[in-house]
């Protein structure tokens, strides 16, 4: 019998199949709920984490975030700036280059640049752009970038610009971003949006130590920033992008580039057409670089011999606060009696001068040094350095200093050709500076003793030693005084005086020399002055007395202690050139001495006048009014036909003038002091060392090293059409007989006969009776009394 098959159970295998499948879906769902959970715990942790991370940022644990209170009173580091008397900018005081100005005072131009190129969203967002802040969290916390790019508006880098962000290794950038959003959208609640605006143009930095647009606008352009064109702007705002990079005077192949690509995204922002901006991108790059600081600018050497008072007034002043000013942090307006133009045609006259100077003396000097046949100059210069009393202070022998001065190492050294960088040994660094020339530079206005011009030297970078507050030896500048103080004794001016050459015994044996070395024939005080002829100059200074003399140069306003030896008729006295040209002013005003006068107010930053400074008031001398003009009136004689005669001839000077040349002793300083009717200006030039000179009295007297540069000054000034009217002003002239008898001639080889009785009580009055003033001097030779008589008639030769 067959087997029956056995049936197969489905059953089995349905209930095999179907219990399995449950438990993947099961194991499935169980995973996935895993994954779910796993996710949210992540999510939550991160949210806590973020919340954690935001609350430590929020509450300035990971950097300071300022509260809505101190961001009310954002108050920067701002240049305290010194103005002309026409409110131009003379300089300012500062730790960071900056100075603020109101939107009304920017650009349109700059501001649409600004906003097309760093936030084109700006007027519509609240100060966070949060799709670029959630790229930059993205890029750096989980693809680890180093950089994460920018997306940071306005109001955030204004955020960076106040303050500095923090190193916090990897997580620099999160905490950073996050910090800076806070603080904008605090700004954006309490300030408008042309408010931030204004605030982030005043920040931001322009590179080469520069801070806000007004600084960058003047340094760039030399404008005001609310002046700048749309190529201009351009420049500026695709500075910010990297100050460096794209600075115009460093980089102007870059600069033009980088403008190019802002003025582009003006265009494309609808600030600018497409020909509109096809124009501009087309136009070259042109600068007006002109840099303005503690140290440059139009008047350096001014604003440092400021500076000290200024300071003082700080510190004995109180701000709201009730805490002394900051003359570096606290914007201060400081107005002066300088005269911008004034200020700009003497430096430009100086620089103009001496630079040509320079090239003379060193062609003069060519073969040799200044100082091969006296070393002593040399090691003094050494010894006087920084460097050398540094090292002696440290305890280094002569020998190490010596080695070190010889070392090379990199300087940086002023030429008249520019600044050069050079491999060079401090030695011949000091050498160079050595032989260079400078020169001083001061103009002040004689009916109020206002100080219209100061130039201190030729470069305050190089060399900061200030000659118009210098005291060197005047020379025949100083002759006026002694020829004032013996009219003022009764000494006729239309007297004439011997040229004769005379031993002083009571003075060493001292007899003075001309420059040109002739004694003959006889001067009247006009022509003396002009012709600066030393022996009449030394006899009118013994006839009226040396007391008499020193005590009329006081009364012009001269304080420093004067030498009571004859040679002061000749300058040895050491003045500086303020003093003189102030001394001067007074003969000018007629006996009125002005205190040199500067400083006209201060005020704080929104205008307010702190202090209020009136001219000092005048000192009423005892000089003769009469006299004083008759000394102007001689002074003219010097430049129509005397020692300063290149003013007109050379320089066309224009109008009445009136001045002095001076030279002194080997020609180690050259002087000049000219007016007008309404100006006194003065110059002195030299090197630091009296032993550096020139060897000839050719080109070592004041009438070429000095009087071209008061020349030059004049001559611009004239040329300037806001002050040509200066050449139409008078002096006050002597009464009109005075007048007529002083044009008597200057010059004679041999007296009148009215005067030959006068002349031969002279000669027999040598010797005895003479007056206290006056000690005995005697003739260079001994002659008999028939002998000086008859060299009286002898001719000129």
């Amino acid at each position: 019998m067959p087997q029956k098959k056995t049936p197969v159970k489905k059953a089995t295998t349905k209930s095999n199949t179907k219990p399995k499948r449950k438990r993947q879906s099961k194991e499935s769902y169980s995973a996935s709920k895993r994954v779910g959970w796993l996710v949210l715990k992540v999510m939550a942790a991160g949210i806590i984490l973020f919340a954690l991370f935001f609350t430590a940022v929020y509450l300035g644990f990971l950097g300071v975030v300022p509260t809505a209170a101190q961001l009310q009173n954002i108050k920067n580091p701002q240049a305290s700036e010194v103005y002309s008397e026409e409110g131009k900018l003379l300089g300012r005081y500062y730790t960071e280059n900056r100075s603020n100005v109101t939107f009304d005072e920017i650009s349109p131009n700059i501001i649409q640049a600004l906003i097309a190129t760093e936030d084109a969203r700006f007027y519509e967002h609240r100060g966070i752009d949060e799709i670029a802040l959630f790229r930059v969290f993205i890029k750096t916390l989980m693809l680890q970038e180093k950089s994460a790019g920018g997306g940071s508006t306005i109001s955030q880098q204004i955020a960076k610009n106040l303050f500095p962000r923090n190193n916090l290794w990897v997580f620099s950038m999160p905490v950073n971003k996050l910090r800076e959003a806070i603080i904008a959208y605090r700004l954006e609640r309490i300030y408008t949006k042309d408010e931030i605006l204004t605030l982030y143009l005043n920040t931001v930095p322009f590179g080469e130590n520069i801070f806000g647009i007004e600084v960058a606008a003047e340094r760039f352009f030399s404008k005001k920033p609310k002046n700048l064109t749309v190529d201009e702007a351009a420049v500026l705002v695709g500075m910010l992008k990297a100050n460096n990079a794209y600075n115009p005077r460093v980089h102007p192949e870059r600069s033009t580039e980088r403008r190019n690509v802002v003025i582009g995204q003006m265009v494309k922002n609808d600030f600018l057409t497409e020909e509109e901006g096809r124009i501009f991108r087309e136009k070259p790059l042109k600068l007006r670089y002109r840099r303005i600081s503690y140290n440059e600018g139009p008047a350096p050497y001014f604003l440092e011999m400021l500076r000290p008072e200024l300071i003082a007034w700080c510190k004995n002043n109180l701000n709201e606060k009730g805490e002394p000013y900051n003359l570096y942090t606290d914007g201060l307006r400081i107005e002066t009696t300088v005269n911008y133009d004034y200020q700009y045609f003497a430096q430009q006259s100086v620089v103009e001068y001496m630079n040509n100077l320079q090239g003379v003396f060193d062609n003069h000097w060519k073969n040799t040094d200044p100082w091969a046949k006296d070393p002593a100059i040399l090691q003094r210069a050494i010894r006087q350095t920084e460097r050398y009393k540094h090292m002696r202070a440290s305890g280094k022998s002569e020998d190490e200093i010596k080695e070190a001065f010889d070392k090379k190492i990199e300087t940086t050294l002023f030429t008249w050709e520019g600044d050069k960088h050079l491999q060079l040994s401090p030695l011949d660094s000091l050498k160079h500076y050595l032989k260079m020339l400078n020169a001083g530079f001061i103009a002040i206005n004689p009916a109020n003793g206002q100080v219209k011009a100061w130039v201190g030297g030729i470069d305050y970078r190089y060399f900061k030693y200030d000659h118009v507050t210098a005291a060197r030896q005047v020379g025949s500048s100083f002759k006026p005084f002694v020829y004032l103080a013996a009219l003022e004794q009764g000494l006729s001016p239309y007297s004439y005086y011997a040229n004769e050459r005379k031993i002083y015994e009571d003075y060493q044996d001292w007899s003075p020399r001309n420059s040109h070395e002739d004694y003959e024939g006889y001067y009247s005080m006009r022509e003396a002055l002009a012709r600066s002829i030393n022996t009449v100059a030394v006899d009118v200074l013994m006839q009226t007395g040396i007391d008499k003399v020193i005590e009329t140069s006081h009364e012009l306003g001269i304080s420093r202690e004067l030498p009571r030896f004859p040679s002061l008729a000749l300058g040895v006295a050491s003045i500086s050139l303020k003093e003189m040209v102030s001394a001067y002013g007074t003969v000018l005003n007629e006996g009125i001495y002005y205190p040199p006068n500067y400083l006209v107010s201060i005020k704080d930053k929104q205008g307010k006048v702190l202090a209020g400074f009136e001219p000092p008031l005048p000192r009423y001398t005892a000089l003769n009014e009469e006299n004083c003009r008759i000394l102007v009136h001689m002074m003219q004689s010097v430049i129509d036909g005397g020692t300063g005669s290149a003013i007109r001839s050379v320089y066309r000077v224009p109008g009445e003038f009136a001045g002095k040349t001076g030279t002194t002793q080997d020609h180690a300083d050259g002087w000049f002091i000219g007016m007008n009717p309404r100006l006194v200006t003065g110059c002195w030039v030299g090197a630091a060392d009296p032993g550096i000179h020139f060897r000839t009295i050719t080109y070592g007297q004041g009438a070429y090293m000095a009087l071209p540069i008061v020349g030059k000054f004049y001559s611009k000034m004239y040329s300037d059409q806001r002050y040509r009217n200066q050449q139409f002003a008078s002096f006050r002239q002597p009464a009109p007989e005075i007048l007529a008898a002083l044009d008597i001639p200057g010059y004679r080889d041999e007296p009148e006969k009215e005067d030959i009785g006068k002349l031969i009580e002279q000669i027999f009055a040598r010797g005895k009776n003479r007056p206290e003033t006056q000690p005995g001097s005697r003739e260079p030779e001994t002659k008999k009394i028939w002998e000086t008589f008859k060299d009286i008639f002898k001719k000129k030769k």
